[in-house]
């Protein structure tokens, strides 16, 4: 559930590897109110309220702080100091307790609330579990998504659950849910879950770590804003679509404890180092979803268990989760794969274009050439043929002395001139011709490719 709650919160700014620990002296609750509402020490102690040996501050004081606040850096900062207090820890009904206010001034220091929410939801729920009733103090909020997650069944993934700006919590918010169920029921369809009712992993989950065990613990200490239970994280492997294996539980039981037992600053110091060693594991998913073993302890129900393995059947616990992807996993490669090669086919397109774009540069280098040459063809032509008149003009007019032979001869010659030059420009109109054509086949290539 750590990774499913830092899912659903999605704080890129937490660190989730830095989880919250109750300082060994925690600061004034009167200087910390001061601190986060930018309020007088007059104005807060008059309104902080006290009942037994907790100090509370009344929610609609918060209220109307939000709304009259000058600053709006102040507002803001008391609106989620509300939330953190009414909402995800609301130990007192309208009030939020001091305990709440040091989580608060930590989170600027970029620690993960997730812990510290599951803590207090677990030893809630444990704490109702025992006595058989009682006012449920976690996130309810976060606890609904997650049973609405794991009890409806999704027929379809989205492909919005690869996107870097998806958010689940919006996504499930956001989606219709019957609100007829009643409490009877809801006892009638969890008093009879079935294995395949439940959907172990939620589909808008893709894991790629989980983090199952912290320091010396075989399991995950969680500290809370009030006190601190143990969290075994590969007894929920089926989450993961993991093969579910027994796992040595002794002593997790007694890792729960309050913030009012003696002796307890010892505790999470131990459980806060223990957090600087923590463990993380690679998984995958794998057929059967539990070993034989498994069932066998679960029909049991043995609390402290410690597995007596065979020598022949030692095996680790990287080698339980060694498994085959999920369908969701298999979809998010396809669409990688499918993504690679639709850019490897833009990158080739990209470079035919350029290609095409340098030969029609080059033809057209070699039409304005030919142009050119056309022209000056032209121009020679047009001056032979004025020369050619003048000769003309000159031999009716005037006797140079020649022989009829020797006018023969010269006109010949300059007849054969006249016929080569004609050659010339009848090649040169060819030659622009040619051009032209592959000049207008270059283009329509070109734009065949932006339209691809």
């Amino acid at each position: 559930m750590i990774e499913e709650y830092t899912t659903l919160l999605r704080c890129p700014r937490i660190q989730v590897d830095r989880a919250y620990s109750r300082a060994a002296y925690v600061p004034n609750f009167l200087k910390k109110l001061m601190s986060i509402t930018g309020m007088s020490e007059q104005w807060v102690t008059a309104r902080i309220k006290q009942k037994r040996d907790n100090k509370y501050m009344p929610g609609k004081n918060l209220r109307d702080l939000i709304l009259a606040h000058p600053y709006v850096r102040k507002r803001v900062d008391i609106f989620a100091f509300s939330i953190y207090g009414l909402v995800i820890f609301p130990k007192a009904l309208g009030h939020v307790d001091e305990a709440v206010s040091d989580l608060f001034d930590r989170l600027d220091k970029r620690v993960t609330p997730v812990p510290a929410i599951l803590a207090e939801t677990f030893m809630s729920l444990s704490a109702c579990r025992r006595v058989g009733e009682g006012r449920f103090i976690g996130c309810a909020q976060l606890l609904l998504v997650w049973f609405h997650s794991h009890f409806w069944k999704v027929e379809k993934i989205s492909y919005r659950v690869f996107s870097e700006n998806y958010s689940p919590l919006k996504e499930l918010v956001a989606t219709p849910r019957r609100d007829d169920t009643t409490e009877e029921k809801w006892l009638v369809i969890l008093q009879n879950l079935q294995e395949e009712d439940v959907e172990w992993r939620a589909p808008w989950m893709i894991p790629s770590e989980i983090l199952y065990r912290c320091g010396e613990f075989n399991w995950v200490p969680l500290l809370g804003i009030w006190g601190a239970v143990g969290y075994a994280p590969l007894l929920v492997l089926r989450q993961y679509r993991s093969r579910q294996f027994v796992l040595a539980t002794q002593g997790l039981v007694q890792c729960e404890f309050s913030f009012k037992e003696d002796n307890y600053k010892k505790k999470v110091r131990e459980i806060s180092n223990a957090w600087n060693q923590i463990h993380r594991m690679k998984i995958l998913a794998v057929n059967p979803m539990t070993t034989p073993e498994y069932n066998l302890w679960w029909g049991r129900r043995i609390n402290d268990n410690i597995p007596a393995s065979s020598q022949e059947d030692v095996r680790p616990i990287e080698e339980h989760l060694q498994v085959v992807p999920s369908e969701l996993e298999i979809i998010k490669q396809d669409f990688e794969k499918r993504s690679l090669k639709l850019g490897k086919k833009i990158e080739q397109l990209e470079e035919e274009k350029m290609r095409l774009g340098l030969d029609v540069d080059i033809h057209k280098l070699e039409a304005e050439r030919l142009r050119k040459g056309k022209n000056k063809a032209e121009e020679d032509l047009d001056s032979l043929k004025i020369d050619y008149k003048k000769l003309q003009l000159s031999i009716r007019t005037a006797s140079l002395g020649k022989t009829s032979e020797q006018w023969r001869q010269e006109i010949k010659e300059e007849k054969t001139k006249a016929d080569q030059w004609e050659k010339k420009f009848q090649d040169a109109l060819v030659r622009e011709s040619v051009l032209e054509k592959n000049l207008s086949e270059c283009q329509n290539e070109k734009a065949r490719l932006k339209a691809r």
